[in-house]
């Protein structure tokens, strides 16, 4: 074992040692994709000719019968049962505890104390579109929850125009929030240099910002190289979901769904009301509006491509919502908060006639780079905890550790970990 000491080996040389291993993975990443193509392509004929291949076993189902499941449990010692029992009741109180409380400790047991603390990233790049029309506001939607987070360094990346300068709003708002990190770059080598460094850009820690086809892919590739930089998500062309009934008025659903047309030709807006004749009235309005938009030629494409559905009730209306996960998620009804314990995905929720997208894209609070492409199933949008990292601490007391060792012992010696079941038997001495 190499034993380092920080005063005398310096801070490079532990760094050094520390360092992970890189690995050549083109291999494998090439034979993955392969399996991938496969597996989409064939379905569970794939997936049983892989497991034959790569683990000689020969498959009749791939789900496992639910009776088998229910057999396990029953058939493990009676001591793995009851430790499997203990772990889940402590594990389940902690991270309850976690979604209720934001500070203190969570006694878990009698002498088991557990707590979570929050330290900022310490160096973020910001990516700032600037294709079509600079996006002042995603420079507040970034860099404000990582100055709150608490992030030491915070460098944005915007492309430049025409004259080779970036958009005079977006360095007045970096200026304001104190940046001075700023670089007139964009595409995929803007997010390239934020995750590797170059001569003039240091290497960050974590990437946040959409863009357009070409930075997501690069952000996607760079999150997957342990060389490159984390990522908040691979965020694609905005999305609005209406929901409306009898109760909505026609002009504000259309001017809604003009709002988000415009972002890109490949944006996704929907509706899904409770009657045809609504419908009728949100496409005269959208028609009529649509003419005086100086991003017509953008609006008119991605209104090619929009969709309007025809629910009986909102309960179905949810249901499709649910499914589709929209990044933006309008409830347009008699009573919208009645809907909210049925959502489940979305990326951000506007309740009633009076919460214009709009406000979420700017100025009410709540941030629009937001999951799209059906990631709010899994993901959030940005925030606070976007740019921290969240640390685990548990301390015991010796009659903690003694309610807890026969939970521990038990479960490290069913996985054949014997070290570790040994390094709590170690702190409880056999009596001379």
């Amino acid at each position: 074992m190499k034993i380092l000491s920080l005063s005398r080996d310096g801070r490079k040389e532990i760094l050094r040692s520390l360092a992970r291993p890189v690995a050549d993975l083109s291999a494998e990443r090439e034979k993955v994709a392969d399996i991938i193509d496969v597996v989409r392509m064939e379905g569970d004929a794939a997936l049983k000719r892989f497991t034959t291949a790569f683990d000689g076993i020969n498959l009749d189902s791939i789900r496992v019968p639910v009776a088998e499941i229910r057999r396990a449990g029953s058939s493990l010692r009676k001591e793995i049962r009851r430790a499997m029992r203990d772990a889940e009741r402590n594990i389940r109180k902690f991270q309850r505890w976690t979604m209720e409380c934001e500070d203190g400790c969570c006694v878990v047991r009698k002498g088991v104390y557990c707590w979570q603390i929050r330290r900022p990233l310490d160096a973020v790049g910001l990516y700032v579109p600037a294709g079509s029309a600079p996006l002042v506001s995603t420079v507040l939607m970034l860099a404000i929850p990582a100055k709150l987070a608490g992030v030491k360094r915070i460098a944005v990346c915007s492309p430049p125009g025409k004259d080779g300068k970036i958009a005079r709003a977006t360095l007045a708002a970096c200026d304001r929030l104190g940046i001075t990190e700023l670089y007139g770059i964009g595409g995929a080598q803007a997010i390239a240099a934020l995750a590797y460094g170059t001569e003039t850009i240091a290497k960050v820690e974590k990437i946040a910002g959409p863009g357009n086809v070409y930075v997501t892919v690069a952000k996607a590739l760079v999150a997957a190289d342990p060389q490159g930089a984390a990522i908040d998500m691979l965020a694609g062309p905005s999305e609005l979901l209406v929901i409306a009934d009898g109760f909505a008025n026609p002009a504000n659903v259309a001017a809604d769904l003009l709002s988000q047309a415009e972002h890109d030709p490949q944006s996704q807006v929907v509706l899904v009301a409770t009657s045809l004749r609504l419908i009728e009235e949100v496409k005269t309005a959208l028609e009529a509006q649509k003419r005086s938009l100086p991003r017509l030629s953008i609006v008119e494409r991605a209104l090619e491509r929009s969709v309007a559905v025809e629910v009986s009730t909102l309960s179905e209306a949810i249901m499709l919502s649910n499914t589709y996960a929209p990044e933006h998620l309008s409830l347009q009804v008699e009573d919208p908060a009645a809907l909210l314990p049925l959502l489940t995905c979305a990326g951000s929720v506007f309740l009633g006639s009076y919460a214009p997208v709009t406000v979420g894209d700017y100025c009410s609070g709540t941030n629009h780079v937001l999951p799209t492409s059906g990631c709010a199933r899994t993901q959030s949008g940005v925030s606070v905890s976007t740019f921290q990292k969240t640390i685990m601490v548990q301390s015991l007391t010796r009659d903690g550790l003694d309610l807890l060792k026969g939970t521990a012992t038990t479960l490290a010696r069913a996985e054949g970990l014997e070290a570790h079941a040994r390094a709590v038997d170690i702190r409880f001495p056999p009596l001379p």
